[in-house]
């Protein structure tokens, strides 16, 4: 065998003997660092974000309910925020879910959804599902004078 200049012979990794074939940890035993998967586009993640999945949920109950009650609503903008931006004279008991806003000849109703506190209230992926369509359920609701029960089956009041 070659000896190298540190004294290990090349089988040897300082003083210690790799039977198993390649190190999968690194040396304070941490195992693999970043990614698991490559992202197909640099700079961007493979897996969706948070914000995303959200995105993705509301996209979706609203395409149901539009479904539904598309030729009944007329306009409507459907967003999402963060987290509502709340004045100074706002009682600390509650945090909103959403907002609407009626529209006028000029503008079209916007229903607001705010990510951040509707995530905090939904503990699993189902649970934020329900809670989303809940919400937008009951702003339909009010947008249609109509009780949130006959607005979609699946609707569950909390």
């Amino acid at each position: 065998m070659e000896q190298s200049v540190s004294g290990a012979t090349s089988g040897e990794t300082s003083g210690r003997r790799s039977e198993r074939g390649p190190r999968r940890r690194d040396r304070r035993d941490r195992g693999m660092r970043g990614p698991a998967v490559l992202p197909s586009r640099p700079g961007s993640p493979e897996t969706p974000t948070a914000a995303e999945r959200f995105d993705e949920l509301v996209l979706a109950a609203v395409a149901d309910l539009e479904e539904r009650w598309g030729d009944r609503l007329g306009l409507v903008e459907y967003a999402v925020e963060e987290v509502p931006s709340l004045p100074d004279d706002w009682s600390p008991g509650r945090v909103p879910l959403s907002s609407l806003v009626r529209g006028s000849r000029a503008a079209a109703t916007r229903v607001v959804l705010f990510r951040r506190p509707i995530e905090h209230r939904a503990e699993t992926r189902q649970d934020l599902q329900a809670l989303v369509l809940t919400v937008l359920v009951e702003q339909v609701a009010e947008l249609l004078a109509m009780p949130p029960e006959d607005v979609h089956p699946r609707y569950v009041a909390e």
